[in-house]
């Protein structure tokens, strides 16, 4: 009885692993090698903050605002995961540091994102993050993992910039890499892009209306500029993932809002129109748990009453990237009929031919802050104001 039981459960764990392998293989190996039993024509390479002297010393010093280059690659390959891990006094600094990288000795950055919120953490805090090509592993979400393929046909560069006011004393890493002898057949290269909006109601009359609770709700009158911007880029490509991070200073539902994307030029009618926030991220009914699949998921949420507070939401279209051919614009409303006060970040994830116009300047760290928390006793004060509206009468919780 006991054989019997056990037997479908094991079965059940070796297929989902399978598929979760293949999977994996058919995404990040881009069309260049399918099956992982194929002969390779490749070198395994690594370069790695290992103590040259063969002592234990396996970091590196990254002093207060400097840059450090870790990689400069010579020639041609794939990056295939890289494996990074700090210490400082500075509790902000994977905030406060920032993650280039550049491809085919281009003049700009396709890399620009701050260390922590590349890999998958937000608001420079770490906690556990587990998908298909970011992870955020123990102890306690402290060592960051990418394993997005990053080819490049005659050079790669990574650099680390610590914009902190503090030295990171401990800056280990391992940057994996293949050298290829054969040319990169795709011209697609890796990009990540930072973006931030602390967004304002865009209602006819400024209320943060949602849910109808003050009224009867607007419909969304599209114009670009109420919107929040996850990526918009110019040239030939496919996208492939999003982190975004929201922080809501009410405890109302903070994701009515639908995503728009646009594709080769057409920016009046959406090519893909969604349903809600928590629908693009493969979730539903305004959740609030900890759930997180290869592909998507809820790493972090709210503490506090409602979605008061921080949630981190992430989707990589690992089962379709969405190709585009001459651009690409992805918006996010804020709240249904853009009606919401939020605090969103993102981070896109995409690949396309290097662009000879630079991406959008990363704000310094002083224009990257967190917003304030917004506590239980606000709240309070909140409750108070209301009673003294109504006259501070003796009705249950002033509704």
């Amino acid at each position: 009885m006991v054989a019997t039981t056990k037997l479908p459960r094991f079965l059940f764990f070796l297929v989902s692993l399978a598929l979760f392998f293949i999977s994996t293989n058919a995404l990040f190996s881009d069309g260049w090698e399918s099956t992982i039993w194929k002969e390779k024509s490749y070198q395994n390479k690594r370069i790695s903050s290992a103590d040259p002297t063969n002592g234990n010393d396996d970091f590196i010093k990254i002093p207060k605002k400097s840059t450090i280059t870790l990689a400069e690659i010579k020639g041609r390959g794939i990056i295939k995961h890289i494996w990074m891990t700090l210490a400082s006094k500075d509790p902000m600094v994977r905030k406060n540091a920032v993650l280039r990288m550049y491809w085919d000795n281009h003049s700009h950055s396709s890399v620009e994102v701050p260390l922590g919120e590349f890999f998958g953490q937000g608001w420079g805090e770490e906690y556990i993050l587990n998908s298909l090509p970011l992870v955020a592993a123990p102890k306690k979400g402290k060592s960051m993992n990418s394993y997005f393929p990053m080819p490049f046909e005659s050079g790669a560069k990574i650099q680390i910039d610590n914009e902190s006011e503090e030295d990171i004393s401990n800056f280990y890493f391992y940057i994996d890499y293949e050298e290829w002898k054969t040319p990169i057949e795709s011209p697609l290269r890796f990009h990540a892009q930072w973006n931030r909006s602390i967004t304002k109601p865009n209602t006819t009359n400024q209320r943060e209306n949602e849910w109808s609770l003050l009224g009867e709700m607007e419909k969304t009158k599209f114009q670009k500029e109420n919107f929040f911007t996850v990526l918009e880029t110019e040239g030939k490509g496919h996208f492939i993932g999003l982190n975004l991070y929201v922080d809501s200073p009410t405890p109302l539902w903070y994701g009515e809002g639908d995503d728009l994307i646009f594709i080769d030029g057409n920016q009046t009618t959406a090519t893909l129109k969604g349903t809600g926030t928590e629908d693009v991220f493969n979730t539903a009914w305004s959740p609030k748990e900890v759930f997180m699949h290869p592909y998507f998921g809820y790493p972090r949420v709210s503490d506090s009453i409602g979605w008061l507070g921080r949630t981190h939401l992430y989707r990589f279209w690992v089962e379709s990237p969405i190709r585009f051919e001459k651009n690409f614009l992805f918006l996010l409303e804020h709240g249904h009929a853009n009606s919401l006060t939020l605090d969103l970040v993102s981070v896109a994830y995409w690949y396309q031919s290097l662009n000879p116009k630079p991406m959008k300047v990363l704000p310094k760290k002083e224009f990257r802050v967190n917003q304030p928390e917004i506590n239980f006793r606000h709240i309070h004060k909140w409750r108070d104001s209301f009673r003294s509206e109504k006259a501070n009468g003796e009705i249950w919780g002033n509704e």
